[in-house]
């Protein structure tokens, strides 16, 4: 025992020795002055990383895009207004892949419209309508053999279970397989039938029973808003899914039907006025051909369309303004109306002086100031703007690409007022 504590002392001191002398170590690593470790990591200045530069896609403006709208594929024709036969349809699909159309999914052609994304110069989109079992059964083993992406647009009461849902009717497990393997499902309305107000519409009364009715004012507008957002939400809740386009049955629609439709979170809604789709072309009014038994121009015409188009023109890459510090920024409101207009181009790289272009709302093309060393591009406004907003849209070329930016800035009601107001006649 008289042993033990004998040895703890000399066990301790040694253990302080060595504390001291790797502290000895330690301070003498450390140059004079300096800050202890913890110390000089809070006072480090922090390290900055520099902010990648941000190339938007190349988007071609002169592209465009056929829609094509399928319903029932059937065997032998009952109902040619609505019906094809499986052969046929083949046959389209061929088609466009023979002609050199790329058939191209509904998500990318709204990626192209908000300028992410580029598309083939001569594109196509396929859409089904409603909800036939046949579009799960017969459509998407042909869609799978050429590789084509596709959506469906579906009523919510049309499929199997549903008021109207019958024994044709696609079922809510095909519609989960289907999103399971890729397939955009999008919105076609709760019934399917016309929007708009005054319009004699099917209605379910208690009980079950149906009956027809011209609905007006408050129960108009519960029956609509169940037939826009109701569907939109069914779909959304039943599938797990983000709906974001919206046909319109018949394409019978109004400006009420619209505003429902955007509040509702519709980014694109479609009709069947088929058009060959340009990059300006209304987000809320897309055409698209109704494929027809009764109508077997209607695809020849509409490939004939862009069949022969290479796109023509040149490709423009847009670019976001905020990633060029223009000045004023967008969404900004001045408080002149002699504003200096300028943006900073260097990043979008090499800009061939010669080429930078800026128009004005109400002014037109206008003479700029472009800085090739600091890649700026300046228009001092000579005369007083007259509106309240302003756009301004700046071209270049860079690297043998078009590149092109706009923006849009407010001015307040008094600068732009002062500047439409007639000056005061002088007293005589």
């Amino acid at each position: 025992m008289m042993i033990r504590f004998a040895i703890l002392p000399l066990v301790l001191a040694l253990n302080f020795s060595m504390c001291k002398k790797q502290q000895a170590v330690t301070d003498k690593q450390q140059p004079a002055g300096s800050a202890a470790p913890e110390a000089a990591a809070a006072t480090a200045a922090p390290v900055v990383a520099a902010t990648p530069k941000i190339k938007k896609p190349v988007v071609d403006q002169t592209a465009q895009v056929l829609i094509f709208c399928y319903h029932r594929l059937v065997d032998k024709i009952r109902y040619p207004g609505t019906e094809i036969t499986p052969a046929a349809f083949e046959a389209e699909m061929k088609e466009l892949k023979d002609k050199g159309i790329t058939v191209i999914s509904m998500q990318d052609l709204l990626a192209w419209k908000r300028g992410e994304k580029n598309i083939p110069p001569r594109s196509a989109v396929i859409t089904f309508d409603d909800g036939w079992k046949s579009q799960y059964e017969v459509g998407w083993p042909i869609m799978k053999k050429y590789g084509y992406p596709f959506t469906l647009f579906i009523y919510t009461e049309g499929v199997r279970g549903g008021s109207l849902g019958g024994g044709e009717a696609i079922t809510w497990e095909q519609l989960a397989d289907l999103r399971d393997n890729g397939v955009d499902i999008q919105a076609h309305t709760a019934t399917h039938q016309d929007l708009r107000e005054g319009h004699n519409v099917t209605v379910i009364e208690p009980g079950g029973k149906r009956g027809r009715k011209k609905l007006t004012g408050a129960d108009y507008e519960k029956w609509v808003q169940n037939e826009v957002v109701g569907c939109k939400e069914l779909l959304e809740q039943r599938l797990g899914i983000k709906v974001n386009c919206f046909a319109v049955p018949f394409g019978n629609y109004n400006e009420h039907v619209k505003e429902l439709a955007r509040n509702a979170g519709y980014e694109a809604m479609f009709t069947v006025y088929g058009q060959p789709i340009t990059f300006t072309s209304p987000m809320d009014a897309i055409g698209r051909y109704a494929i027809e038994a009764n109508k077997p121009k209607v695809f020849a015409d509409a490939v004939s369309m862009i069949g022969a188009s290479s796109g023509g023109g040149t490709a423009v890459a847009e670019v976001g303004a905020k990633d060029l510090t223009t000045h004023p920024a967008d969404g900004e409101t001045v408080r002149t109306a002699l504003p200096l207009i300028k943006a900073n181009l260097s990043s979008i790289g090499q800009i061939e002086p010669g080429s930078v272009q800026m128009r004005v709302s109400g002014l037109g093309l206008v003479p700029v100031n472009f800085d090739p060393k600091t890649g700026t591009v300046s228009y001092q406004v000579p005369q007083k703007l007259r509106d309240k907003t302003c756009t301004v849209i700046v071209s270049a070329k860079s690297e043998g690409k078009k590149v092109e930016t706009h923006w849009t800035f407010g001015i307040e009601e008094a600068a732009a007022t002062a500047a439409s107001s007639p000056a005061a006649a002088p007293k005589k």
